[in-house]
């Protein structure tokens, strides 16, 4: 271990166990519902007494949980209050030269009409805690839009040329859907989340340095979607109906149902879609004194369909059982048109090739999760254990007809035809056990044991079309097949003092991998373990000023069809092949915060990352073709700092922006030849919503960022406008809304790749200008308590799964 982390953990477990008396002055406690059950967002007040003072005002975590920090001596009380719910309040206590622990305050569900009820908190459209930033999505205006694209607007996030998630100018994102893992990335992941109603939507959290029972994985931190609930007693539910049009058409609706009685609380959620939508990618590649223009434009129609259910049994206040179980079923055709145009010096046509590719394509997953939690304590000591089964698998069917023209578009030779039968799974075997333990108010321990063990299988199959028939063309035929096991500990320590709190852990990951592939007889040994250290601090300036600050160090494994040496050819002249000798990259990450009254007004984050892994293009001036292989690459150095949150700037006008600055740098050895890029590079984001009488509302957004560097591209500048307007009624239970996204047609992905032989423009554009229209009802009591929250044990090895 290096010596960094030695230090960090001698200083904490000495703090932590230093029987010192530090003078504390915090309040904190929970609010409860009369079953036990947290409740989220109830608001709190801190009362001075006898002059009945509002000193400070908060709302509760998802625990339930409320915190005062820096607060002066004297006598106090709390007050609590929920919609829905009767207000309470806590015994008066004193606080003298000791943090004080405020008994748990019960509210009572109200049968009353709930108009009545005098909401002193409103939520915010983004909640800036200490550890993560939380983007509340049922505050925006979503009407139309998919949760990747609400996601693309989140603060820090960005998209690449292939709509992978970049946070802060950094890849590497693990997902997660309500705590668990999406099961999913890459295509897989951009797919699922197209066909995701951002209606579904409740919260995006925001996550760059997580603490070390997270899995190491993910260099540029975790963010975690949560769908909405409810959390009241009864049956209830909400439903949502909406379709748009952008180039073509799209349908989408979905149903979600909660049902809580005694000790057993359920919930079950649908949604199906039809989107029709299209991509097209333009390629304009120099090779010596020759151009090569390529377009191709998919086509994809899908049809989803997911469901998810689970259920909670409270034995009795310290034992839970639960299950959860969803899936997805995605199948999409799509049709390929790829027309590539020659030229040569002096700017005549020399040639042309068209392909004509249709395609089936069957995606589907399924995932069960059993689950078990005992409190051991009343200071919030918990036992938990989580076993998991994911099961993920596609097919496609497709064939190729590539034809060849001269410069007067005559043909040359016959078209020339393939066909592809391609199968591909994942299966995915987990269990973790965690444990918390409380020393003492200020003093908590976390630890806990993971195994995963990860088996992939692909098989494609390609025939050529000959006079006989159709022919196994072996050489691009092949099967591959991947396992592996990884297993993990971790142990972190937390010490809370009068205004500063400590956090430090350390997590040990081993993996062992094999792998062969039948066409190139290649096999892929891989054994190794490494320690990840993180680090987590937070000063309280005064009630009204907080600096936070983090380090984590972080893995990232290669996709498992990454390691894939089979080569694929998408045209005739583009191929895409996998490399076996692909190793992990590591990232060091540090982040510093400034908060003043829960406003982030300043961050500030740098990591350095070693063997990171990028698409590196090889391409072959005589036969024109460009092969895309990922590879590692020496050093990649990301800064960034962002300043910005969100304000009344009227009574009715709130405004939302960011703005960020960001420098990235890039050096390796790139086949064989020195490598070095870097740019200063900005973004900002403005959001407004005004609010009008009678229940209206509009809301106008922008979006630039400014070119960068990307790894080994140079991405231009890129920006769009979002208008909309929506109406709530029936006391406000229903909502029509009106959206127009990227009005002005702006929101595209550019760039250029210049080293070595390539000189290429790169530009890709999705069908980002589209109107929606969409309706939402909430129906039954609306009071019912939230199914839980659960972080399942197959957090990485699924954000691996990538076509």
């Amino acid at each position: 271990m290096n010596t960094y982390p030695k230090f960090f953990f001698a200083i904490l477990f000495a703090l932590c166990f230093n029987q010192v008396n530090a003078q504390t002055q915090k309040v904190s406690g929970n609010i409860l519902s009369k079953s036990n059950q947290p409740l989220d967002y109830a608001s709190v007040a801190l009362i001075h007494l006898p002059d009945s003072v509002s000193q400070a005002l908060q709302a509760t975590n998802e625990k339930g949980i409320y915190e005062f920090n820096a607060v002066k001596p004297g006598k106090y009380l709390i007050k609590a209050l929920m919609m829905g719910y009767d207000r309470n309040q806590s015994i008066i206590f004193e606080v003298k030269e000791a943090s004080v622990k405020v008994p748990t305050i019960i509210l009572t569900d109200r049968s009353e009409n709930l108009q009545t009820v005098n909401i002193i908190s409103k939520m915010p459209l983004i909640d800036q805690k200490a550890d993560r930033v939380i983007l509340n999505v049922e505050q925006m205006n979503t009407t139309g839009d998919n949760a990747l694209e609400v996601l693309s607007r989140a603060p820090g996030v960005t998209l690449d040329k292939d709509e992978n998630i970049i946070l802060k100018g950094k890849k590497g994102i693990n997902v997660l859907i309500d705590g668990k893992m999406s099961y999913m990335s890459g295509m897989e992941l951009t797919t699922y989340l197209k066909s995701l109603p951002a209606s579904v939507v409740s919260k995006i959290e925001l996550i760059s340095n997580p603490p070390s029972s997270f899995d190491a994985a993910g260099t540029a931190g975790i963010i975690n979607i949560k769908f909405k609930r409810n959390k009241i007693q009864g049956f209830n539910g909400n439903t949502n109906l909406g379709g748009g049009y952008g180039k073509y058409e799209k349908v989408y609706g979905g149903v979600n149902l909660n049902y809580n009685v005694g000790k057993l609380s359920t919930y079950v959620r649908l949604n199906a879609g039809h989107y029709n939508s299209y991509n097209r990618l333009t390629l304009n590649r120099t090779i010596g004194d020759d151009q090569y223009n390529q377009v191709n434009f998919w086509h994809p129609i899908t049809n989803s369909l997911s469901f998810s259910t689970g259920a909670d049994y409270f034995i009795n206040d310290k034992h839970t059982i639960g299950v959860m179980i969803k899936g997805d079923n995605s199948p999409f055709n799509t049709k390929v048109n790829s027309n590539s145009v020659s030229y040569n010096g002096t700017g005549s046509k020399t040639g042309a090739t068209e392909m004509y590719n249709p395609q089936t394509n069957e995606n589907n997953n399924h995932a069960f999760n059993l689950n078990y939690r005992l409190k051991t304590d009343t200071l919030g000591g918990e036992i938990g254990v989580d076993a998991d089964y994911v099961r993920y698998n596609n097919s496609k069917n497709e064939t190729f007809t590539n034809t060849y023209l001269d410069a007067n578009n005559a043909l040359i030779g016959n078209p020339i035809d393939l066909r592809n039968a391609g199968m591909g799974s994942v299966s995915i075997y987990s269990i973790k056990a965690d444990y918390t333990v409380n020393f003492s108010k200020s003093v908590k321990m976390e630890t806990g044991l993971k195994s995963s063990w990860v088996k992939s299988a692909s098989d494609v199959r390609f025939d050529s079309l000959k006079t006989a028939g159709w022919i196994n063309d072996i050489r691009r035929t092949n099967q591959f097949n991947y396992s592996e096991n990884i297993n993990a500990g971790y142990l972190s320590m937390s010490k809370n003092f009068k205004n500063f709190d400590l956090k430090a852990g350390v997590r040990a990951e081993q993996t062992i991998g094999n792998g062969n592939s039948s066409q190139t007889n290649t096999l892929i040994a891989r054994k190794y373990w490494k320690l990840f250290p993180s680090v987590f601090a937070s000063l309280k300036l005064d009630s009204n000023n907080l600096v936070t600050g983090a380090y984590r160090k972080s893995i990232n494994r290669p996709a498992y069809s990454s390691l894939n040496p089979f080569t694929f050819y998408t045209d005739p002249y583009t191929a895409i092949q996998g490399n076996p000798l692909l190793q992990p990259s590591y990232s060091n990450s540090f982040e510093f915060n400034y908060s003043f009254k829960n406003y982030r007004l300043l961050t500030l984050s740098y990591s350095v990352g070693t063997e990171s892994i990028n698409d590196v293009i090889y391409q072959n001036n005589l036969t024109k073709e460009s092969i895309s292989r990922p590879e590692n690459l020496n050093k990649d150095i990301s800064f960034y700092v962002a300043t910005g949150s969100p304000f009344d700037v009227t009574k009715w006008w709130n405004n939302n922006s960011e703005i960020a600055l960001a420098y990235n740098k890039t050096q390796s050895l790139v086949q064989g030849n020195g490598f070095s890029a870097s740019s200063w590079s900005w973004a900002a984001s403005f959001g407004n919503t005004f609010t009008l009488p009678n229940s209206y509302s509009i809301s106008l957004d922008a979006y630039y960022s400014s070119p960068a560097v990307m790894g080994l591209f140079k991405s231009l500048e890129n920006y769009q406008v979002n208008i909309g307007a929506k109406k709530t009624f029936w006391k406000k239970n229903a909502t029509v809304a009106l959206k127009m996204n990227d009005v002005f047609n702006t929101s595209k992905f550019r760039a250029n790749l210049q080293y070595n032989n390539i000189n290429t423009f790169w530009q890709n554009e999705w069908e980002s200008r589209k109107v929606s229209l969409s309706f939402s009802y909430k129906f039954g009591n609306m009071k019912i308590k939230t199914a839980r929250n659960r972080r399942t044990g197959t957090g990485d090895e699924e954000n691996r799964i990538k076509n």
